[in-house]
């Protein structure tokens, strides 16, 4: 059986980049995700990005003409991180295999760049507006395609029938939960903050709990 399984690109540009475009873009980005994570898209300024990356306000705008810009250029590059490990996905893999993978991979994400998924988070619950351009029919198709596989394992009897975009959503839902409500984990948790040791113990748990719930056994 053949799925086939369109990638996506979440660069809202398609605008290829030098080496120093691609450098100061980065830093662009990561900077604006620090200051839309402390003080959300109204209360950013674009002259605050600017001095953090050390750039002239008018250099700035050469790269991102404006805020609402800046803020879908943050958007596109946290799908594009969270979504890479997923894109090459097929119906040969080992279900066991790659879903342990790939909630492994959201896990360190979530570590790593928790406020870039609380950004994500934020704009999802205001509505959305904002991820209207990026959750478009190619990544609709981009979904579907991922759903697909899991329907085609479900067929071919690797692993219990489930419904692939209810799995999806768990697999997005747990792992993006130990970034987005990372106070109430600490809290209840008795701890300051998580550890990376912490991180792995939660998605050993993630891993174990979920492919069990789809027939399948963890991968030692």
């Amino acid at each position: 059986m053949t799925v086939e399984i369109p990638a996506h690109s979440a660069n809202p540009s398609g605008k290829p980049a030098g080496r120093i475009r691609q450098k100061n873009e980065e830093a662009i980005i990561k900077a604006a995700e620090e200051e839309f994570a402390r003080h959300g898209f109204k209360g950013t300024s674009m002259n605050t990005i600017a001095q953090t990356v050390g750039l002239p306000k008018a250099n700035l705008h050469y790269y991102f003409s404006n805020k609402l810009g800046l803020y879908q250029a943050v958007l596109a590059n946290i799908l594009e991180l969270w979504d890479s490990t997923f894109n090459n996905l097929t119906v040969d893999d080992d279900p066991a295999q790659a879903l342990a993978h790939y909630i492994r991979a959201k896990m360190e994400f979530s570590r790593r760049h928790p406020k870039a998924s609380r950004i994500y988070a934020m704009e999802v619950i205001s509505g959305g507006e904002n991820l209207t351009q990026l959750l478009n029919q190619d990544y609709q198709a981009w979904f579907r395609g991922r759903a697909a596989v899991f329907e085609a394992w479900s067929a071919a009897g690797k692993m219990d029938p489930v419904d692939p975009v209810h799995l999806i959503f768990l697999l997005w839902g747990s792992t993006q939960h130990y970034a987005d409500f990372a106070s109430q984990v600490c809290r209840l948790t008795g701890r300051t903050r998580m550890t990376k040791q912490d991180f792995d113990q939660a998605a050993d748990n993630l891993v174990r709990i979920i492919l069990k719930g789809c027939g399948l056994t963890p991968p030692a």
